[in-house]
């Protein structure tokens, strides 16, 4: 799908603004005015713009337009609501997250201001997040009188434990930038109004990855976490032997073996 196709169909879409810029695909949150609230026109688009990515694009950056990534469910609407079609409007969130964390292409998403209950479940849908100073989580469910329902229950006791889920939740805890990067929210930390700019350049780079090898870590790496330890041996051992067999692996070790590829460095502080 051409850049153009990808950009009409958010356009129509109307809560995303979605560009592509090289091999980077960015998809913004354009709800400002309600903090960039998650409501189901928002959660369709976001389902199918990450149903049909670009043929060309190499990874994504989500981010919220505004001050903040995501303020969570628009809860317009949830009183109305009876059991079975609260259950329909959690799997819908289920089917859209799930083509973030496992769609063709890693996901990084820029982080700043409001990361509250379904944002912060969207956020862990990601595979890198990275967060700015004015970064906050929370989980108000529990005062609302709700439950989580967009897959936090399952990504977010893997990134910081059940423990502190089921505190954010019980007393409603809010976890400031510093400390959500300390307990496991966010792996990068950057000064005020450098979080898109830091995700597109991780983004940019990992579109430089052999795309097979960033099809394992998406892909299989979950999936292995969450297996019987004798099941993921095997499994680890098969993905290490297709992306090995892979030409393109081929030639990038090959050309490290030669010297003609930058040795891995930690990066210098700015």
């Amino acid at each position: 799908m051409a850049g153009s196709r990808a950009e009409a169909k958010a356009r129509a879409h109307g809560p995303l603004v979605v560009e592509l810029r090289g091999a980077a695909l960015t998809i913004g949150i354009d709800r400002a005015a309600k903090r960039n609230a998650l409501d189901d026109a928002t959660i369709d688009a976001l389902e199918e713009v990450f149903s049909d990515i670009p043929d060309s694009a190499r990874a994504a950056v989500l981010y919220g337009i505004g001050d903040n990534f995501s303020a969570g469910l628009d809860l317009n609407g949830v009183g109305e609501r009876d059991m079975a079609a609260a259950i329909a409007h959690s799997r819908a969130w289920h089917r859209a997250f799930d083509k973030i964390e496992f769609g063709p292409i890693p996901v990084v998403a820029a982080l700043k201001g409001a990361v509250i209950g379904g944002g912060l479940e969207l956020a862990a849908a990601a595979h890198i997040r990275v967060a700015e100073p004015s970064t906050y989580y929370a989980l108000p469910e529990g005062q609302r009188g709700i439950f989580v329902g967009g897959g936090g229950s399952v990504r977010l006791p893997r990134l910081i434990g059940v423990a502190r889920m089921a505190d954010m939740m019980l007393t409603g805890r809010v976890y400031a930038a510093e400390e959500g990067a300390a307990i496991g929210l966010a792996q990068y930390q950057v000064g005020e109004g450098e979080g898109f700019a830091k995700a597109l350049a991780l983004a940019e780079a990992i579109a430089g990855n052999a795309p097979l090898s960033n099809f394992a870590v998406i892909q299989a790496l979950p999936r292995i976490a969450d297996s019987d330890p004798r099941v993921g041996y095997l499994m680890e051992s098969l993905m290490a032997a297709v992306a090995q067999s892979d030409g393109e692996a081929k030639s990038r070790v090959r050309a490290f073996l030669d010297k003609r590829a930058a040795k891995t460095r930690p990066e210098r502080p700015a």
